[in-house]
């Protein structure tokens, strides 16, 4: 079996069995290089070599969970949550309590949207704004697996058809980048446009998701809420102003900056110059901050670590080049067998925008010899590079939900966050994305 393949597989096995995401990363990366010929020095050093890669990302995470918690000390965030909470109060109006459920959605969606162009902050509202919603959720019966679905598709889609933001790294700098390195002869407006259907998956699966799928009340424990949530005295409003003024500074310096760590400073750094955290009080904060997001931190280093060791066995080339005596002269086959090799090399290395240069190389050429045209070849290699960043346990976009989602313990990483995910978005870009190969 290709290591990849098999490495992927045993990933995969192990978090469904609720083995720990790290300890199954870094079993399932060691297997894969002693597998694609490595020898067990050369796996282990190539394992640590690509850990240095994760590290940013972890600290980013951290000083996140740092800010979230001290900006849930501000008291800024249970004004929001108080506010909804008061409209539901008192009302058994089942309309009324339907409109509240999914004006509540409609924001959280449009706040993913948002976080990935209008304010690219990506991933850092997430551990803000849902923890103290938590309660409201809860009030209203609310699937979390639905909100993390309606989280997760805000944070893909956007990416996969606006040119703008995250979605100018990924079309322009990425995507139309690599195309054009492997000889496809492709302009930026055209590659936008071939991603429309695929990208038309995703409003499917959001649909299911929303409207059969989790539609049902899903009930939560109201004490586990509680004891998650941080102790508040009567809020004062300085602090809740103070906490707008940290959101706009973090929002600018991280535009500024491009680094989600200097936003995080300068926005934690306003909360103590200000009073809001005592100057003894940020050891504290910060040791809750890293606690909440620490989890995460380490899976993304450990997915930096599995990513160097697929790399270094040039398994994914010995995978793509394996298919053409199984796909023959089949144009159909060719595009679903891409799409699926696709899935699988994402899903182990997390990131969309990591692989397309790894996919590029090899689908190019190999497009253009089953007689793909220029737009059905940027659909496959785009598509092929989105799939699995759903659904994949080291993926950013289903690590920043349950980050949220999971602040009282009650919403676990793979069950509901990565699985829902996965059935409802991958499983309709496959379609898609072989839908627009062979029409476009």
């Amino acid at each position: 079996m290709n290591p990849v393949l098999l490495s992927v597989s045993v990933m995969l096995i192990l978090a469904l069995l609720r083995v720990n995401v790290v300890v199954a990363l870094t079993f399932s990366a060691l297997l894969g290089g002693l597998m694609g010929g490595l020898s067990l020095t050369d796996t282990i050093q190539a394992f640590e070599g690509g850990l240095g890669g994760g590290a940013t990302t972890a600290l980013s995470y951290a000083m996140l969970g740092a800010f979230a918690v001290a900006i849930s000390k501000s008291g800024i965030t249970d004004v929001l949550a108080q506010k909804i909470i008061q409209r539901l109060t008192g009302s058994q109006n089942s309309r009324a309590i339907t409109s509240v459920k999914y004006t509540v959605i409609t924001i959280l969606g449009l706040l993913a949207i948002s976080s990935q162009n209008l304010i690219p902050v990506h991933i850092a509202f997430i551990p803000i704004i849902i923890p103290p919603l938590l309660h409201v959720f809860a009030k209203l019966k609310l699937d979390r697996r639905l909100i993390a679905c309606v989280l997760t598709f805000g944070l893909v889609t956007p990416y996969m058809i606006l040119p703008i933001g995250f979605g100018g790294i990924f079309l322009n700098n990425i995507l139309l980048k690599n195309l054009h390195e492997n000889g496809l002869n492709i302009t930026a407006s055209q590659v936008p446009e071939a991603m429309i259907l695929p990208a038309l998956g995703m409003v499917f699966g959001l649909l299911v998701a929303v409207f059969i799928s989790y539609r049902k009340p899903r009930v939560y424990c109201d004490e586990k809420i509680l004891a998650a949530e941080p102790e508040h005295k009567v809020i004062n409003m300085r602090h809740v102003y103070i906490a707008v003024i940290a959101i706009f500074a973090v929002l600018g310096s991280q535009l500024y900056s491009g680094s989600m760590i200097v936003g995080a400073l300068v926005g934690f750094m306003v909360f103590t110059f200000t009073g809001v955290i005592k100057w003894k009080e940020t050891h504290d904060v910060f040791t809750k901050g890293v606690h909440m997001m620490a989890m995460i931190g380490f899976i993304m280093i450990a997915a930096a670590g599995f990513a160097a060791v697929m790399k270094a066995t040039g398994s994914v080339e010995t995978l793509v080049h394996s298919l053409t005596d199984i796909i023959g002269n089949n144009k159909p086959l060719a595009a679903f067998l891409m799409l699926v090799v696709g899935l699988l090399v994402t899903m182990g290395i997390g990131s969309s925008f990591s692989t397309i240069p790894i996919l590029a190389t090899i689908y190019v050429p190999l497009c253009l010899s089953f007689g793909f045209s220029a737009m059905a070849t940027v659909a496959i290699v785009g598509t092929a590079a989105a799939l699995g960043d759903a659904g994949s346990p080291a993926s950013d976009s289903t690590l920043g939900p349950t980050s949220g989602l999971n602040a009282d313990g009650q919403h676990d990483h793979i069950w509901d966050s990565v699985v829902p995910t996965f059935l409802h978005y991958n499983l309709p870009l496959i379609a898609a994305g072989w839908l627009a190969a062979m029409i476009l």
